[in-house]
């Protein structure tokens, strides 16, 4: 047996520990120590060094061996100075330096930091799951000998179940950041229509939501499921929230699982809730959204997202009341009232095979479509009166009162974002007027017909503008350069928001993970901050 495996055997239980590891809930910490300590038993380094992909530099985060000091734990690297570095994380695979890589000047990442001799044993590890590289795992050790490929191959392992508990890593921060989001907007779109948002729908003057409201009125006494649609920010959740205010279970809890806004691996715990050892990092039992709304209503906002694979799931719940939790042989009963929500065409789901059609003649019993704010322009005046109330305590700046010319251009703007568009031009406003009146100059819109013309995107000041000119005969842009300049333009409307309700890949009517692939494809850079605290 190789010297450069010994310990290994010994060390196969401590490997099968690590790959339960890399899916717990607090991995990266933990598998950094306990996976260096694991390398320590089976492979020869004198010093393995973590380092993180950050605005195209690798900066090393945690470092472990006898050569470990403080300013290999300070170091960082270009990958522009580093070919073979960019290749492995190109290629996402492993690779040990040769002397003939030293001596083609590939150069030595420790340069100025590490006293080592030339041709020193050199290993570099990808650290990559999904469509993600997060950085790379580097291995030196002070002797003039290649790490054999067994090695490699064994150390890249390592790798692939740190690289995976990065990603898990990275989407419970997402999933917190997108639930405070939520949240912090649930609170919003609450004080923008509250708890009087019954008498905003059924005093309204057009007659299409008077209408529906009455629709509402009647079917919030039932206990049918209601499929309400709409565009995104026309209040979907409210007019939700309303009918379960109607309805007999007004005194139960209203929950809400906004299926956009999780990632599709945590999913079906949210719905249905797990038990204490279901799956690494399960320490107790949790309850689902469908127990928490056990006598009340659930709402499924942006239900259109729901992956296909839980919606059979769903569709049994929904059929016979009944689920189990994760991990859990125990059947659970749930007295529940279904509301679902979404933006998406559900018909072109189904045709698109994303979408069940059984689940979606299941859920769209009693359907109800809120119209966009540009079918209902006699509305502004009240919508607006409702939502300077609502800023004048949230901002202190009472008296604001749109004026008969401002609410004219108003009128004249197509709303494309819908109430939530509306609430942010008159918040910009007020901020930006001394006094109590907001006239026409107090909008910065585009006239009726026209699309918002967002700012421009940090960075992207080079970006060929679309024209407005009818276009020359040489002078056509490619598609990818159409699709690269709307996207653009949609996430500057959007403050580079890509998930949840109101984000880019909404607007585009496209997956997150699609928009954020067809991103990197055509070379829209985004900033992903991810910080892992020093071993």
């Amino acid at each position: 047996m190789s010297d450069e495996l010994s310990g290994s055997i010994d060390g196969a239980k401590d490997a099968r520990d690590l790959v339960e590891l890399a899916t717990s809930e607090d991995a990266v910490g933990e598998l950094l120590r306990r996976g260096l300590d694991w390398l320590t038993r089976v492979v020869r380094f004198d010093l393995a060094t973590l380092f993180l992909l950050k605005d195209g530099r690798l900066v090393a985060v945690a470092a472990r061996g006898p050569l470990a000091n403080a300013k290999v734990r300070q170091h960082a690297l270009n990958l522009t100075e580093f070919p073979s570095l960019r290749q492995a994380l190109e290629t996402r695979r492993a690779r040990a330096f040769t002397e003939e890589d030293h001596a083609h000047g590939d150069g030595d990442p420790f340069d100025g930091v590490l006293d080592l001799p030339p041709g020193h044993s050199c290993m570099v590890v990808p650290l990559c799951a999904g469509e993600r590289c997060y950085g790379v795992l580097s291995l030196d050790r002070a002797e003039c000998e290649t790490y054999p490929q067994p090695v490699v191959d064994l150390v890249e392992v390592y790798g692939q179940m740190l690289a995976t508990a990065l990603q898990a890593a990275e989407q419970r921060a997402t999933f917190e950041r997108m639930h405070r989001q939520d949240h912090e907007h649930a609170k919003l779109l609450e004080s923008q229509l509250g708890g009087d948002s019954e008498g905003i729908l059924e005093t309204s003057l057009s007659p299409t939501m008077r209408d529906l409201a009455r629709r509402a009125r009647q079917v919030a006494e039932t206990d049918t499921p209601v499929l309400i649609t709409g565009e995104t920010g026309t209040g979907k959740e409210r007019l939700a929230r309303a009918i379960h205010r109607w309805s007999p279970r007004a005194d139960q809890p209203f929950v809400t699982l906004n299926c956009a806004a999780i990632p599709a691996g945590l999913l079906e715990s949210e719905l249905f809730g797990h038990v204490k050892g279901a799956f690494t990092g399960a320490t107790k039992d949790r309850a689902g959204r469908f127990q928490m709304a056990h006598g009340g209503t659930l709402l499924l906002d942006e239900v259109g997202e729901l992956p296909v694979e839980l919606q059979a799931k769903l569709l049994r719940a929904l059929q016979e009341k009944t689920f189990e939790p994760v991990g859990s042989d125990k059947t659970v009963r749930a007295d529940v009232r279904i509301l679902a929500a979404t933006h998406v065409e559900l018909q072109q789901a189904i045709a698109q095979k994303r979408f069940r059609e059984d689940l979606y003649y299941r859920l769209s019993v009693f359907p109800l479509r809120l119209p966009p704010l540009r079918e209902r322009r006699e509305d502004l005046p009240q919508l607006c009166a409702f939502l300077l109330e609502e800023q004048a305590r949230r901002m202190g700046r009472r008296g604001m009162r749109v004026s008969p010319a401002g609410l004219a251009r108003l009128e004249a703007y197509d709303w494309p974002g819908n109430l939530r568009e509306l609430a942010n031009a008159l918040e910009r406003a007020t901020i930006l007027t001394k006094g109590t009146e907001l006239g026409p100059a107090s909008f910065d819109l585009p006239v009726r017909g026209a699309a918002p013309r967002p700012a421009p995107v940090e960075g992207a000041a080079a970006e060929a503008p679309v024209p407005d000119a009818p276009l020359k005969q040489g002078a056509v842009p490619t598609l990818a350069a159409v699709q690269r300049e709307h996207i653009i333009r949609v996430l500057a409307l959007t403050r580079g928001r890509v998930y949840g309700p109101g984000g880019a890949a909404a607007l585009l009517g496209l997956k997150p993970s699609t928009l954020q692939s067809r991103m990197k494809k055509l070379g829209i850079a985004r900033l992903e901050q991810f910080v892992v605290d020093e071993v």
